[in-house]
This record gives C-alpha cells, sequence and structure tokens, in this order.
C-alpha cells in the first residue's frame, strides 16, 4: 500500500512535467530541423573566470575550490522553482588516470525546511548527453532556463531532496570531456555529492544519506557510480540508485545509433573517450573525420542534427563502420573497459529502460540488470513502454521518487532478478530479494 500510494503520488507530481518535458524536446527538434544548417560550428565564448582551475589544487576528492550563488531557471522566467539556495560549485576528483582535477556542478537546495526523519537527503543526479562544448554545461545552462534535466530535478527538489549534478571532466572547465569514460564520470558523481555536503550554507553534511540518479549518458554514470561508490568513496552513505537506459555495453549502442538521428553520439564517445586514453584519431580519419571530430567538440546536444544520418563508414580513413573499429586495438580494450555491469553495486538499485528505445537497445540494460543480479546485487529491473528514448524518461523519473522515499524510510527493495532467469544466471537469485539500504560504510 505504502509503494502504490507513493507510485500515484509520484506520477501525479510528474504529469505536468512530463508534459513540457515533451513539448520542450519537440520544439528543439523542430526548430532545429528549419534552422539548423549541416555542420554548423557554433564558437566557443570565452569560458568564465570561475571555471579556471588553480594551479596547485587542494587535496582530497570532492573538496570545494569555490563556489558562487546562481540562478536556477527551470524556465526563463522561473514560474516553478522552489530552489532558494543554488549554487554553482569548483571541486576536486580524480580522473580515469588518477590524476587529481578540477571539475565544475551544481548543489540546489530547498527553501523549504526538511520534515522527513534523520537529515536532508542529496542526490547525485549525473545528467544526461549535454554534448561535448563548455558552453553546454549544465551549471551554466540552468541559469538560461535551457537545461532540461531540470524538470525530473524538479520533483526531487519539491520533495525535499537536494541535487548535487556534476558537469563531469572536460565540460565547462578546460580540457575535452571525456564523454561516456565510466570511470570519471562515476567519480565526479560521486564527488560532487561529497563537495555538496562539506559546502557551507547548505545544511547538509557527511551524515546526509545520498541517492544516485540518471538517464542515458547521467545513466551509464550514475550506474558507475553505485558500483564505484564502495571502495572510491565508502564515506558516503549511499541508500540506492536509479539508473535509467544505462548505455552499459558502449559498441552495441555505437552499432546501434550509426546512421541515425543521434549518430553525433556515437562520435561525442568517440572523442571523448580517444582523449581520456590518449589515443590520436588522425590515422583512423579521413579529411570529413577530422572535421566531425573539430566540429563535435563544439557542439550541444542542441545541435544533433549536425550529424544526423551520418554513417561512420563515410568518415573513416578505410571506409570501415566504427563498429569495425572497435573491434580492433587499442578501441577494443578501451571499449571493453567501459563495460557497467561487471562490479556488484551494495545498495538496492532500480533499473529502468523502454522496450521501444531507439537509441540503447532495451537488450543492452536487460543485460546490464542481469549481470548485476548474478553477482548477487539487489536489484529491480523495470520495463515501460514510453516511446522511443527521449519518452523513457518520463516513467524513469516518475518510479525514481517512491524508490528514494522507501530507500531513505529504510525499507527493503523487492528485487525481481528471479524475472529474469533463464539467461546464465546462478539459482541462488531465482528469488525476490531485500536488503538493506545502507551502504558498507553507512
Amino acid at each position: 500500500m505504502h509503494d502504490t500510494a507513493l507510485r500515484r503520488a509520484s506520477t501525479s507530481l510528474l504529469a505536468p512535467l512530463a508534459v513540457l518535458l515533451t513539448a520542450t524536446i519537440g520544439a528543439t527538434i523542430g526548430a532545429l530541423v528549419g534552422t539548423t544548417p549541416a555542420h554548423a560550428v557554433v564558437d566557443e565564448p570565452p569560458r568564465p573566470a570561475f571555471y579556471a582551475a588553480p594551479a596547485t589544487l587542494p587535496s582530497g576528492n570532492g573538496t570545494v575550490i569555490r563556489s558562487e550563488r546562481m540562478s536556477f531557471l527551470l524556465d526563463p522566467l522561473d514560474a516553478t522553482s522552489l530552489v532558494r539556495n543554488a549554487q554553482r560549485v569548483l571541486y576536486t576528483t580524480t580522473n580515469r588516470r588518477g590524476t587529481a582535477i578540477a571539475v565544475s556542478g551544481t548543489v540546489l537546495v530547498p527553501g523549504s525546511p526538511w520534515v522527513g526523519a534523520g537529515s536532508r537527503p542529496v542526490i547525485g543526479y549525473a545528467p544526461g548527453t549535454q554534448g561535448m562544448a563548455d558552453r553546454c554545461a549544465p551549471s551554466r545552462q540552468f541559469s538560461e532556463g535551457i537545461e532540461y534535466e531540470g524538470i525530473g530535478i524538479e520533483g526531487l527538489l519539491l520533495r525535499g531532496y537536494a541535487v548535487a549534478m556534476p558537469d563531469y571532466e572536460g565540460l565547462g572547465t578546460a580540457g575535452t570531456h571525456t564523454y561516456m569514460d565510466r570511470v570519471s564520470q562515476g567519480r565526479a558523481t560521486l564527488d560532487v555529492v561529497r563537495a555538496a555536503q562539506r559546502l557551507t550554507g547548505t545544511g547538509l553534511s557527511s551524515t546526509s544519506p545520498v541517492g544516485l540518479m540518471g538517464y542515458s549518458q547521467g545513466g551509464g554514470a550514475a550506474a558507475s557510480a553505485v558500483e564505484l561508490a564502495p571502495t572510491y568513496a565508502p564515506d558516503l552513505r549511499v541508500r540506492g540508485a536509479v539508473v535509467g537506459a544505462v548505455p552499459a555495453d558502449l559498441a552495441t549502442v555505437a552499432t546501434n545509433l550509426d546512421g541515425g538521428l543521434f549518430s553525433a553520439f556515437a562520435f561525442f564517445a568517440l572523442r571523448g573517450l580517444a582523449a581520456s586514453h590518449d589515443v590520436d584519431l588522425t590515422p583512423y580519419l579521413n579529411a570529413a573525420g577530422r572535421a566531425a571530430m573539430d566540429g563535435v567538440e563544439q557542439e550541444c546536444v542542441f545541435d544533433l542534427l549536425d550529424n544526423a544520418f551520418v554513417r561512420s563508414s563515410t568518415l573513416s580513413a578505410d571506409g570501415r563502420p566504427m563498429s569495425e573499429l572497435m573491434k580492433q586495438e587499442p578501441f577494443a580494450s578501451i571499449i571493453q573497459s567501459q563495460r557497467i555491469g561487471t562490479i556488484r553495486p551494495r545498495v538496492p538499485v532500480l533499473v529502468t529502460h523502454s522496450a521501444l528505445d531507439d537509441t540503447i537497445p532495451y537488450g543492452v540494460g536487460r543485460a546490464m540488470a542481469r549481470s548485476w543480479c548474478a553477482a548477487g546485487a539487489n536489484v529491480r529491473f523495470s520495463t515501460n513502454v514510453a516511446p522511443l528514448h527521449v519518452g523513457g524518461m518520463v516513467p524513469h523519473l516518475a518510479e525514481a521518487l517512491p524508490f528514494f522515499e522507501a530507500r531513505f524510510a529504510g525499507l527493503p527493495q523487492i528485487g525481481n532478478c528471479w524475472s529474469l532467469r533463464g539467461s546464465g544466471r546462478p539459482a541462488h537469485t531465482a528469488q525476490p530479494t531485500f536488503s538493506a539500504t545502507r551502504s558498507a560504510a553507512g
């Protein structure tokens, strides 16, 4: 009864947000179709001084370098936002290579007092694809009222949760955005939560319970974060994670994207992973390919039609598609190292995925959940039939609220790994599983 009531309440709350999401994205794509020339490159405006890292970084992950007040606009008129404490932060994290870097992000705390038990929870909210250019960083777009993740965040803020969102490595700050780097994105997500807990004036502390959440690229970052949390951030009191449309197998995702509407996502990944692993792409690309890779680094998600329906075979030096390139070294090892689902989460995880997803195949998310189940994790896999990849975000947001409500109340999750049986899973996960809501450190 408790979960049913919460689900109805959250669905009612998110109904207007779902309409806004659909209208906003639909209007954006419609505008792009009518106005965006192919391969248009927008020059980057100067990077604001706030995003410049100091010559010497302070020690420790999640250390706040600087912060400043910012405006958080769900829409240009700020007609619905209840946030009273919105701050842009620059904080420390560790990238895939083990190097300390500065990353930017956003911390949002509702103005209303927390009325639940214990201290106010904080959600580490990993954003979905923003693009590669610094101007695409959510911490900048929130103040312009054009950040689509604000729609999902509003529901969390209305419930009273604080939200901490990373911009990720190289997005906003100097360097190339390491798009789809599993380790870099997961660490940045965990460390923005640490930064939020250490930020003055938020009412948050190291005792604040933590949830992790994300969809699409953000689903991959949040899924990586929940895998990494016990070893990388054992101090965080993680209670659970909600991950949607996770690109857990990049080879399969890239093959699906090739030549489609969202081809740019695959190009983002190629550019980002090459930067993360120090791979020079020049020998593998022809002149058009090199121009495309330079172009995508200047683009935001709203520029996705610049590369729509472009086949990767037209960009490669030898005419082979990206899927073939990924089978040879060094790319084969890089792609394999990005697989999500190989490390058992220690807290309950809700995995959502639309069976009609046209961008990240449904089977990719299901296989990841099955892999976690095989390792003995507490997983609930939720299938929906929302239209396409964008549509799948709506039920994902709706299901997140009752999930976090139950986890922060100390209630167990009833897993459904038994529904994924018949795919090589061990017999011990064939029954519904219950899990405590605290991490090993909590």
